[in-house]
């Protein structure tokens, strides 16, 4: 499947959850239930995923945490906020760019209208 495929079928999966848990909850709700429903669609779904990060000679554990990696293509950030602040698309980049993954959505559940909420953002670095 590609990521475009992969995406189609999260965004269906995040409509689902937000007509179900409305806003106003914390992320962690949010992301669970998006891996539940990612799961029941037979995807394969890694929830919290601390990565080491590499730095000149060191090697720093734990550096940063991927709330979603899916099927090893499309990483998730889930955010409940009044308003997405810059940072965390460059956050959801530096994911993409560190995994080498192509394709990241960031999505904030507390919109009224969830389709305001989905921002796609595509690793450019990776060749096709």
């Amino acid at each position: 499947m590609t990521e475009n495929e992969l995406s189609y079928k999260i965004i269906g999966a995040v409509i689902e959850v937000h007509r179900n848990l409305g806003i106003g909850l914390l992320e962690n709700a949010y992301e669970i239930a998006l891996a539940y429903e990612l799961k029941q669609l037979g995807t394969d779904v890694k929830q919290q995923i601390s990565l080491p990060l590499k730095y000149k000679e060191i090697t720093i554990e734990n550096a940063y945490k991927i709330d979603l990696i899916i099927e090893d293509k499309v990483i998730v950030e889930i955010k409940s906020v009044l308003e997405l602040n810059p940072v965390f698309y460059s956050q959801v980049l530096t994911y993409l760019k560190l995994t080498n993954i192509k394709l990241g959505l960031l999505i904030n559940f507390n919109s009224e209208l969830i389709k305001y909420g989905i921002h796609r953002i595509v690793n450019k670095l990776i060749n096709e």
